[in-house]
């Protein structure tokens, strides 16, 4: 195969953009999507009627949908994925799945005569739509190297994590110290307004920290205009947070803090569901004022 069509399964805000930095750089790219839904009045790329539809039609099938039931449903069924799958073919998962889930696929995969990697990315739309996203590829390096001219086209960096399953758990913990990290700071904002600090003043100077990372200036950004545009919904954070509490129940590893900003999170996702993660920040910051709001 040479590798030309790209089928999406998932065309959301992520997907889209690097379908279309894909269609630049000359590949032919179409998709399906669960939904039903696309972004804007007409789609930039075909949209073919099934999952089936994609595999049969597609050298490449990219993978990225919300989780793990919703790659579980795509799978079964005669018009389910695994019905159109052809010997050789390439399925990247840039999805963020459970590692149980991301080892099960890549044995499912094997057995349909298939090549596979777990390649769930680094970053917001920001970085897909500049085609800057950090790359995780979890699986052979030979698989690894095929799929290295899809991945250069929608990633500044690919980070070779190892076996199949490595970059899925890679990712969360990635998303952990995002999903923590966020809760701190909220806590210090709400401390700091509570103490009586100028509200541009505190914003302004956590801005320029080296010790809060470029990804968190954008969401005290964000805060600080009290706008939170769906970059990563709090929902999606929501559930990457109870992934990684849930393997880590699995490991010996310590995780508190990241069950604190769980907890944190639940709340505000009862308010801020589509809302970028970073409405934790507004949240807190609005319980000051109100804390016995209701909505």
């Amino acid at each position: 195969m040479n590798d030309r069509v790209i089928g999406f399964i998932g065309y959301g805000a992520m997907a889209s953009l690097m379908g279309k930095n894909l269609v630049k750089a000359g590949y032919e790219v179409q998709a399906y999507t669960p939904s039903g839904l696309v972004l804007g009045e007409k789609s930039p790329v075909p949209m073919l009627s099934s999952p089936r539809e994609i595999a049969e039609k597609s050298d490449v099938i990219i993978l990225c949908v919300p989780d793990d039931k919703a790659e579980q449903k795509l799978l079964e069924g005669e018009n389910g994925l695994l019905a159109g799958l052809k010997k050789g073919q390439l399925v990247l998962d840039t999805s963020t799945v459970s590692p149980a889930w991301a080892d099960q696929l890549a044995v499912l995969l094997r057995k349909h005569n298939v090549q596979s990697l777990d390649t769930p990315m680094s970053g917001s739309t920001p970085e897909a739509e500049k085609g800057e996203l950090i790359m995780l590829a979890g699986g052979d390096d030979a698989v690894i190297d095929r799929a290295q001219p899809i991945l250069d086209c929608i990633g500044r960096i690919t980070i070779r994590t190892g076996p199949s399953g490595s970059a899925a758990r890679l990712k969360l913990v990635i998303n952990g110290i995002m999903g923590a990290t966020l809760n701190v700071i909220a806590e210090a904002v709400s401390y700091g307004l509570a103490a009586g600090i100028n509200r541009d003043i505190l914003y302004n100077s956590l801005q320029e920290l080296a010790v809060i990372s470029p990804h968190h200036k954008r969401k005290l950004k964000m805060a600080q205009n009290g706008s939170f545009p769906a970059q990563f919904p709090t929902r999606l954070m929501l559930k990457d947070m109870g992934l990684l509490l849930d393997a880590g129940q699995n490991t010996s590893a310590t995780l508190l803090g990241m069950a604190v900003a769980a907890q944190a999170l639940a709340s505000s996702n009862v308010y801020h569901k589509d809302e970028d993660y970073s409405a934790l920040i507004g949240k807190m910051e609005k319980d000051l004022i109100c804390p016995d709001r209701t909505a």
